[in-house]
């Protein structure tokens, strides 16, 4: 389909830049519905002639993407509802006794049921436990729940489902599920992830020491459905074991998070939570990632991006772990204070751009990137979601949020797990 054009490419070029500018800004601020944001930016792209309406639907919005967060989202919701997390996390309390191993037992939780479902609904969840023990032992409600948010937080690069910016990872480079784990005979982003993670629950570790009260939480019996945990194995095996690649115009896994989607509706229709789980489909960031994706591609068919990448490998290093130093650092930082999603769009061509011109592999830098922006979030109260709500409770039990006494939690914590990675990172991949 051919499509207008108005402007010269210098000057589409730097409209392109203002337009992209001023809408993460105005996403930043918050006042405003994010999606309407972005998807207004790639609106104006589209009139103003500097990207084509069809190119942008379905070529550059990755639908892949949109399909499998939206399954394993409804996926989540059947989750919660069938209270098989709910069981888990009492079974292993109800065996505790000291203080300290209970709120390590807590966040341990957390990071499990963060693989497998968005961390802002695991505090939630989670949270009701936290403010008990703490009532009953007259504990440390703060230094529980914000250990509690940051270990939600710190897993969202150890599988290729774990959180957005892992998914866009791994399909916009067309990395399979076990390539998280094991890629091009190296150990890959997962497995050096969940190995950071235990380095940061050495921290937890040191931060819990003096925590020697002894807990009683009673066990509970209560009625659990097995179908939901079922069906996540399944798509976890249908992932791993397919070979997407060889499957030419059939390469969609996408396919997979439609048939999730699918079967959680007709489980929530048939359990009588078909309006919650409704309720629970997350349309502003589908919708918001359909405009971010659209944006970015705009920005990098106009040549923004390569003149970027070209920049900063003309920096005048030619160590790669000098780059490898600034993708992982840059992004912890960025990432403390802005959305990861857009972020993650805008640098996988960045990265990309950077190693052609260096004549090396992407994959250190990608793997960098995305750990700076996966765990860079648990740096600042107001960096994830998840910290967010955490630090809401608080404040509605009286609790005030100092930044300092956060950080003295959630520094160790993250810069811990965000060394251990990028180091080991250097060791495999530079």
């Amino acid at each position: 389909m051919d499509w207008y054009t108005i402007f010269e490419p210098q000057v589409a070029k730097w409209l392109t830049l203002g337009i992209f500018a001023i809408a993460y800004v105005v996403i930043l601020w918050r006042r405003y519905n994010i999606a309407c944001i972005s998807l207004a930016a790639a609106g104006l792209l589209i009139l103003l002639g500097i990207t084509n309406p069809a190119q942008a639907f379905f070529r550059d919005v990755n639908w892949d993407v949109l399909a499998l967060y939206w399954g394993y989202s409804m996926l989540s919701c059947a989750f919660l509802q069938s209270k098989v997390p709910t069981l888990i996390v009492n079974k292993v309390l109800s065996r505790i006794k000291k203080e300290k191993w209970a709120v390590f037992s807590l966040c341990a939780m957390a990071m499990i049921l963060s693989a497998a479902m968005p961390n802002p609904v695991v505090v939630v969840m989670l949270a009701p436990i936290a403010i008990e023990m703490s009532e009953k032992m007259n504990g440390h409600l703060f230094l529980y729940m914000i250990s509690l948010s940051v270990s939600a937080n710190i897993v969202t690069t150890v599988s290729m489902i774990a959180d957005p910016p892992a998914l866009i990872l791994g399909l916009t480079t067309g990395m399979q599920f076990l390539d998280f784990y094991w890629f091009q005979n190296k150990l890959s982003i997962g497995t050096l992830s969940i190995i950071g993670i235990g380095v940061a629950l050495v921290t937890l570790l040191v931060q819990f020491r003096k925590l020697n009260n002894t807990v009683s939480i009673p066990s509970e019996t209560m009625k659990v459905d097995w179908i939901p945990t079922i069906i996540f194995a399944v798509s976890v095996v249908i992932l791993a074991a397919v070979p997407w690649n060889s499957l030419g115009d059939w390469n969609h896994v996408g396919f997979v998070g439609i048939a999730l989607g699918a079967v959680c509706l007709i489980i929530a229709a048939r359990k009588q939570y078909f309006r919650e789980m409704i309720k629970e489909t997350d349309l502003t960031t589908l919708l918001f990632l359909v405009g971010i994706f659209i944006a970015v591609a705009t920005i990098e068919n106009v040549g923004l991006l390569t003149d970027f990448s070209g920049w900063l490998s003309g920096l005048g290093f030619t160590n790669t772990f000098v780059y490898l130093t600034i993708f992982t650092w840059l992004s912890v930082i960025i990432s403390a204070f802005v959305d990861n999603v857009p972020f993650t769009v805008l640098m996988i061509p960045v990265c990309t751009g950077v190693a052609e011109a260096l004549g090396v592999s992407p994959w250190p830098f990608y793997f960098g990137m995305l750990i700076g922006t996966g765990i860079g979030g648990n740096v600042t109260p107001v960096g994830a979601t998840a910290n967010i709500l955490a630090c809401g409770i608080l404040e509605k039990r009286g609790h005030k949020i100092e930044v300092s006494r956060y950080m003295k939690i959630a520094l160790p914590f993250t810069f811990s797990a965000v060394i251990a990675v990028y180091i080991l990172t250097a060791i495999i991949w530079l």
